[in-house]
């Protein structure tokens, strides 16, 4: 009788721990997707941007066609994009460098540059591109708790179990994007 009490005893704590690790693995793993729906917001925001900065620049220096065209096809490809969090990331990193080189053009239009339009499109999207920033970096913040979970023991055996995959990292794509910039006077 005591025998099966004890056994009895260990299957209940052994199915509360097991219980345990499976609901810590599902949080985590809506974690992530949580913090990629943040990443989504600011991406959307930006996208919605893009065209308002293409417009008040446009008034200024028509005769750059291709730039504008890079930035709205850039653009459309970040916001038609549904695939992996790594097509996503690449897509995205596609649509600043163009930005770049569009803020780059407007460097040229001392007009431009002292538009009050300009300059307010130019803070707005600043700051959604820092949100955007947090945003990674706390999906990234998520990805590793949620790939802690999943790859130690013993949430490893769980995980396998009910098939638990790896989320990815969101990187920057090119070494030049890692560099940080000079600043010279």
């Amino acid at each position: 009788m005591v025998s099966i009490l004890v056994v009895l005893g260990i299957a209940v704590v052994s199915g509360i721990f097991i219980m345990s690790l499976y609901n810590g693995l599902v949080g985590a793993r809506n974690e992530v997707k949580n913090a990629w729906s943040s990443i989504d917001v600011q991406l959307k925001r930006r996208h919605d941007l893009i065209p308002n900065v293409i417009e008040a620049v446009k008034g200024y220096a028509t005769h750059e066609r291709q730039t504008f065209d890079d930035v709205i096809k850039a653009r459309q490809q970040a916001a038609s994009s549904s695939g992996s969090v790594e097509e996503r990331a690449k897509a995205e990193n596609a649509l600043t460098r163009s930005m770049r080189s569009l803020f780059a053009l407007a460097e040229q239009y001392p007009d431009l540059k002292a538009s009050r339009n300009f300059i307010a499109l130019q803070e707005e999207l600043g700051a959604t591109e820092n949100k955007i920033g947090f945003s990674r970096q706390y999906y990234n913040d998520a990805v590793m708790r949620y790939k802690n979970r999943v790859e130690m023991f013993p949430g490893n055996i769980i995980a396998v179990l009910f098939n638990f995959q790896l989320e990815p990292f969101f990187q920057l794509e090119e070494a030049g994007d890692r560099a940080v910039p000079q600043v010279k006077f």
